[in-house]
């Protein structure tokens, strides 16, 4: 790949890295949820999705995402309900605790921290995102040299994506640790919650909406 063609990639990945999205409120919902090992290990998860729609892209399954409006559509709803569910998760811990605390690593709340549960969280909201398969469908292959392995070249350009985000994400729970103290007021985590749950709700209708 040229230099110029890789200093484009790199800006426009750097660019929706650093646009808020689902993949943004997540991690910060999860930071607050137990601490910024949930948040870094949600990134993980959603960064580890880049390279399944890298996989997609290469071996043209992405052809017939785009031209079977049904199943472009599907994924769109997947998306979505998704979305929906996870608002609803937060709510719900509005509506039955009330508040939750900030992990000081270690909080009152620390044991909200699940591996298992933050990387499945991730991996989900990046593989069911549409914007994301939309970005890998139609601009990945612009970068893609059809005299060697486009593979091999979509898993290279995923996982510079990968490494930007990655670094991104962890700041942002990072972020959210250091606010900790003030995100532990009762009232303070309940809009928290309340305010990540309804976005997370409105994202997931606005996707659907869009079906």
């Amino acid at each position: 790949m040229e230099i110029t063609s890789l200093t484009t990639y790199l800006i426009a990945i750097t660019l929706l890295t650093l646009t808020p999205g689902v993949d943004t409120m997540l991690v910060i919902r999860n930071s607050a949820r137990g601490g910024w090992r949930d948040g870094a290990v949600s990134s993980l998860g959603i960064c580890s999705g880049l390279f399944i729609h890298a996989t997609i892209s290469a071996v043209g399954i992405s052809v017939i995402l785009l031209q079977a409006a049904w199943a472009y559509s599907a994924l769109k709803l997947a998306g979505a309900a998704y979305l929906v569910w996870l608002g609803y998760c937060s709510w719900r811990k509005v509506i039955k605790k009330g508040t939750f605390a900030i992990a000081n690593g270690e909080t009152s709340r620390g044991n909200d921290f699940k591996f298992g549960r933050s990387l499945r969280e991730g991996l989900l909201s990046n593989v069911l995102n549409p914007k994301t398969a939309v970005f890998y469908m139609a601009f990945l292959p612009q970068f893609i040299n059809p005299a060697h392995s486009a593979l091999t070249q979509s898993l290279f350009l995923a996982g510079l994506h990968f490494i930007i985000a990655m670094i991104w994400q962890c700041l942002l729970a990072l972020m959210v640790k250091q606010a900790k103290k003030w995100l532990q007021r009762p009232r303070v985590s309940k809009v928290f919650d309340g305010v990540t749950g309804t976005v997370m709700i409105a994202l997931g209708l606005r996707v659907a909406a869009e079906s």
